[in-house]
């Protein structure tokens, strides 16, 4: 069996309890024969600074520059809302992202069939969904320089956030855009704001140009990031791939707990490994945290995508997305997406029924 060395980041609020699913789920698969799970835990957020005074340590930081995958939780809640701008909790998360030069953020968009009555929009806008929002993740207005605050006298400040893109920040993320089109269905919506932002005429620029120069076999098509969102509610099933910059591609679609993302580095070309971080989309939760309310399902899924993209066992991915399909099949729901006629369950309810619909799936 292969050996895989996992970094394990729990973080703040419900991420303690929802990674405890996934904890469950690494010893079940060892003990079946399905590789060798190596585990390393570390502090990060709200939780590092009340232990150490900083959001992530240099310590934690080594681990996971060795780490062939981090499995990060959560961070962040009102207890830590006064704390210095630089140590506060989402600092960890940031400081990851960009020393492990994390610069592909995926985004799945998938609706389960039998969820497809509970979203807010038709069924037959949502049935059958499956997107996925390619997000550039360490360039553009959240790293951008200078970022101040200023005193401008008479009780006037002035704030500042720079967005700044260079084209090979634009290529390479495009480059996994396409490429993942590639083994999907072919088509890459390119959003951006070209008609107020000179970074979107870039965007705009560089983008067409890699499409022609290596990509002419993919379907390329530019949108407007403001209507883009409006099309993403309107008709998203006329989508594929969706490829923007940092804050465009800061989207949500359908409930916070089911929703997992992968963050990519670039692949080494002598060992073809990469370093990548796998968390849910939901954050810390703090108003339920402790009550075994939190769904588990979108960090499960982080999981099966580090499966898919870092190791290489898509069977295994597959097995985790069948397993939940039929968990909620069977009408189990944890309380964000309950629906008449389903059984409300706990976050370790949840977390078991689909280990065990696994096990079965596996058999």
């Amino acid at each position: 069996m292969a050996n895989y060395n996992l970094l394990l980041l729990p973080g703040d609020g419900i991420g303690p309890e929802v990674m405890a699913e996934v904890k469950k789920l690494i010893a079940w698969m060892g003990a079946h024969g399905m590789g060798t799970f190596e585990i390393e835990e570390g502090l990060v957020g709200g939780s590092c600074y009340d232990a150490h005074g900083v959001a992530v340590t240099d310590a934690t930081m080594d681990l996971a520059h060795a780490a062939d995958a981090v499995i990060f939780g959560a961070v962040g809640g009102p207890k830590w809302d006064s704390v210095p701008y630089d140590v506060r909790p989402e600092a960890g998360l940031l400081r990851l992202r960009k020393d492990l030069a994390l610069f592909a953020n995926l985004r799945p968009a998938v609706c389960y069939p039998p969820l497809a009555d509970s979203s807010s929009l038709k069924r037959e806008v949502v049935e059958s969904l499956d997107i996925m929002i390619v997000r550039e993740l360490t360039g553009g207005v959240y790293f951008g320089e200078p970022k101040t605050i200023s005193d401008l006298g008479n009780g006037q400040k002035r704030a500042v956030d720079t967005q700044v893109y260079d084209t090979y920040e634009i290529e390479r993320i495009g480059r996994v855009a396409f490429e993942l089109a590639r083994k999907r269905n072919n088509k890459v919506t390119s959003m951006e704001k070209r008609n107020v932002m000179k970074t979107g005429v870039l965007w705009h620029e560089v983008m067409t140009a890699l499409h022609q120069r290596e990509f002419k076999d993919v379907k390329l098509e530019h949108q407007l990031a403001d209507a883009g969102g409006m099309q993403l509610v309107r008709w998203p099933k006329q989508f594929d791939v969706i490829v923007t910059d940092n804050l465009f591609g800061d989207m949500l679609t359908g409930s916070l707990g089911m929703l997992p993302s992968a963050s990519l580095g670039e692949t080494d070309p002598k060992t073809g490994k990469r370093k990548a971080m796998y968390e849910p989309v939901h954050g810390s939760a703090p108003d339920i945290a402790g009550k075994a309310m939190a769904n588990p399902i979108a960090m499960i899924t982080s999981f099966g995508m580090a499966l898919r993209y870092s190791f290489g066992m898509a069977r295994e991915a597959d097995l985790i997305d069948g397993a939940i399909a039929t968990t909620l099949a069977k009408g189990l729901r944890t309380a964000d997406i309950k629906s008449e006629g389903a059984k409300v369950v706990s976050t370790s309810e949840m977390g078991s029924a689909i280990l065990a619909e696994m096990a079965a799936l596996a058999a």
